[in-house]
């Protein structure tokens, strides 16, 4: 019988690039919650924005908060209204709180809820902590064969099957995407689970361009020395994981006419500049993505599949007490995902 602890341990951020491991509340089980005994978190770039700039955008760090939203683990307790048998289940968490009845989530676009709240977005508390609280139904039950790590990776999964289902990659297209780092290179292996004929990553760094190839891109582009342009390279769609506006420019440039252009990622500039004759004179459809919805199922049996090798992008482990050396690791190009395990000993 688990008894449920009046405290846990948590990495929390006090305020700007100040990180401390400390006791905090145990949350709440709610009627159709679960509680989830944390067993890995990945680093997010959203994490290290937070970390040392205190803010994205209009999402200002004003009190302490647990940051980490890609998360998996073990269901310990059920709340009142969720089947007990649950308990013992592996899962990997869908980290959102949606109301289901303002007019996004009626319509099934549960990601653009009014009233969202999302793990490590302020003021919401996230799941570098030794437990976490998740609606029943986005704790996701995960098979055997599916690491602890590759189901809390199955979170930045989503963005990809949700960027390349906004690029409505499917057999045969010709995909373009910016960037190697962790998204770059899930992309680019999502592309070619959707049945890409051909993916190209464009990359400045030689051994993330390696990275990319070895990870089923078709070719890696150094972008100094490409000119996206040329007819050569006309793409279906372009999907841009950098946030850089060289970047973007260079993408859409390649894109044929009635092709797609998917941002993907930040940029510390929100009015950057966008080619908007080569976007009018080729009629392409621009749009962002804004994390995922129903893509769940998906990522699980893409994992599980190995069709996208989760666990090749792990590049660390650290415990709770290390969660600032986690987030500092992402500053070497080495890195590609760093895993927090909050039942790993220091």
């Amino acid at each position: 019988m688990f008894t449920l602890p009046p405290t846990m341990r948590a990495s929390v951020l006090q305020s700007k690039g100040v990180v401390t491991l400390t006791d905090v509340p145990t949350p709440d089980v709610g009627p159709n919650q679960v509680l989830v005994e944390v067993a890995s978190v990945g680093v997010c770039g959203s994490d290290v924005h937070y970390y040392h700039d205190g803010r994205i955008g209009d999402f200002i760090v004003a009190q302490p908060m647990i940051l980490g939203h890609e998360a998996s683990g073990v269901i310990v307790a059920t709340g009142r209204d969720v089947d007990g048998g649950r308990v013992g289940q592996r899962v990997s968490i869908e980290p959102q709180h949606v109301c289901r009845v303002c007019p996004q989530c009626k319509a099934g676009r549960y990601n653009l809820c009014e009233h969202i709240e999302f793990y490590a977005t302020p003021p919401i508390d996230g799941a570098f902590s030794q437990y976490a609280v998740i609606d029943t139904d986005f704790a996701h039950a995960v098979p055997d064969c599916l690491s602890f790590d590759a189901a809390a990776l199955c979170e930045p999964l989503s963005v990809g099957i949700w960027s390349n289902m906004k690029a409505g990659t499917t057999a045969n297209s010709r995909v373009l995407i910016a960037g190697a780092g962790p998204i770059g290179l899930i992309l680019a292996q999502t592309a070619k689970a959707f049945g890409a004929g051909e993916v190209i990553v464009s990359e400045p760094q030689a051994a993330r361009r390696e990275q990319a190839t070895s990870l089923g891109a078709d070719v890696a582009l150094d972008p100094a020395q490409t000119d996206f342009s040329s007819p050569d390279l006309r793409v279906d769609s372009f999907i841009d994981a950098t946030g850089v506006e060289q970047a973007i420019s260079q993408g859409i440039s390649a894109v044929r006419g009635n092709g797609r252009v998917v941002l993907v990622g930040m940029s510390p500039n929100p009015d950057q500049t966008l080619p908007t004759a080569t976007i009018a004179a080729r009629e392409l459809s621009v749009t962002g993505i804004f994390r995922y919805a129903n893509t769940w199922p998906a990522a699980i049996k893409l994992a599980s599949s190995k069709r996208v090798d989760l666990d090749r992008l792990v590049t660390g482990h650290y415990s709770l007490a290390q969660v600032e050396q986690a987030l500092l690791s992402t500053h070497d190009p080495a890195t590609l995902k760093s895993m927090v395990v909050p039942g790993q000993a220091c």
